[in-house]
């Protein structure tokens, strides 16, 4: 049975998976997987994990281009504030005052700051450009009305080497039913 944080509320979706169920009416998420950060009565965050840009770091970043997971790009977070970053790492060791707890051991680091306080101690590291955002029940009516499924993440699911597939990934490893979703066209007007 999975605990709870203790910034997590029943019902909360925080540390896990929204998936998009197909179709998802909002181009912006459609056949995404989206890490929840937050969720609570003030509304919900998270970051998209399967929309990989061609885009590198900003130039004023380029200094952790060498640290980001494969692929190393820039990812799309989604579609509110797309001039907020938000990089999310795993690190060996004391994380120190630049990276603070979001779930587990996952965490988010201070990308102002110079990466040779923390460098040698990311083991995994993705930066994200925008974010996804809901307000006061905003989510929760979504769920109400089955536009994603909410799954429990795995260890590697944020810093996924083939973002493109992780949708069908996620959906297959659930097994029964739901893994036949997994195969539904891009296009279902195609079926």
């Amino acid at each position: 049975m999975e605990e709870m944080s203790e910034h997590e509320l029943p019902g909360s979706t925080r540390g896990r998976l929204l998936v998009a169920t197909p179709p998802l009416d909002d181009p912006n998420f459609d056949r995404t997987v989206v890490y929840m950060l937050e969720h609570n009565p003030e509304g919900a965050v998270g970051v998209v994990l399967n929309r990989p840009s061609d885009d590198t770091l900003p130039d004023a970043l380029d200094r952790w281009q060498d640290q980001l997971t494969s692929p190393q790009v820039l990812f799309d977070g989604g579609p509110v504030e797309l001039d907020a970053l938000i990089a999310l790492a795993r690190l060996d060791g004391e994380p120190g005052d630049a990276w603070s707890s979001v779930v587990g051991d996952l965490g988010s680091i201070d990308l102002g700051l110079d990466p040779a306080i923390i460098t040698e101690r990311v083991v995994e590291l993705r930066v994200f450009r925008g974010y996804s955002g809901w307000g006061p029940g905003q989510l929760d009516h979504e769920l109400g009305e089955g536009a994603w499924m909410v799954l429990p993440s795995e260890r590697n699911d944020v810093f996924s080497p083939a973002p493109d597939d992780l949708w069908r990934t996620v959906i297959r490893r659930q097994g029964g039913r739901i893994a036949w979703i997994a195969n539904a066209p891009d296009d279902l007007s195609t079926n």
